[in-house]
């Protein structure tokens, strides 16, 4: 595959372009909750995956806007795992926030919870990651603000959204996943050994 470049890096511009100023994670966080009614679920009870994908692409698209203050469109959506089922009369929460930016696009990480409205208790039953694009006024891709990482956990989603991003252009474009595994397990090699030296 060839290689790839964003056209901005920590918060560059090219010529043609206004700098745009960085913006933290938790200027994207968002938490989106309903309550699970009967036409949302299947005869068993429980709330429709279909349904659960929909409020993710909404949650996810809620902190892509926040971000990039424009209009997003979804571009692809990571695989999702059903991991425990949400009964009807339970609250479905989900958490998200931009992991990562890129030029025009960013990834959002999405994650759902059952709770009980009894007893509080919440159980993790999915996650996603969901990638966005930035439309201007003119219906065309627009660049979005860099992101801004302070903690250990947003420096780790930024890190491993990067790695995800490589995934999904080879599997775009067709190209070896053996191959970028390897590439990807050598960066990674690389990474612990200089972690190792700094100690």
């Amino acid at each position: 595959m060839p290689a790839r470049k964003d056209r901005r890096v920590n918060g560059s511009s090219t010529a043609d372009e206004p700098a745009l100023t960085p913006k933290p994670v938790s200027a994207s966080r968002t938490e989106l909750v309903e309550v699970v009614l009967p036409n949302d679920t299947n005869p068993l009870g429980n709330v429709l995956g279909g349904r659960v994908m929909h409020l993710i692409d909404i949650a996810g698209a809620i902190a892509a806007h926040r971000h990039a203050n424009s209009l997003v469109v979804t571009a692809s959506v990571d695989h999702i795992d059903f991991r425990h089922p949400i009964k009807v009369g339970n609250l479905i929460v989900l958490k998200s926030q931009v992991n990562r930016v890129f030029h025009t696009s960013m990834e959002v990480g999405v994650e759902v919870y059952s709770e009980d409205v009894l007893t509080g208790e919440r159980v993790h039953t999915s996650s996603a990651y969901v990638t966005f694009v930035a439309i201007g006024s003119d219906g065309k891709p627009r660049p979005v603000p860099p992101l801004l990482v302070r903690t250990a956990a947003e420096r780790r989603r930024y890190r491993e959204a990067g790695l995800r991003r490589r995934l999904r252009l080879a599997h775009r474009y067709g190209t070896s996943l053996e191959e970028e595994l390897r590439l990807i397990e050598q960066a990674l090699g690389r990474e612990k050994q200089n972690g190792k030296k700094k100690r």
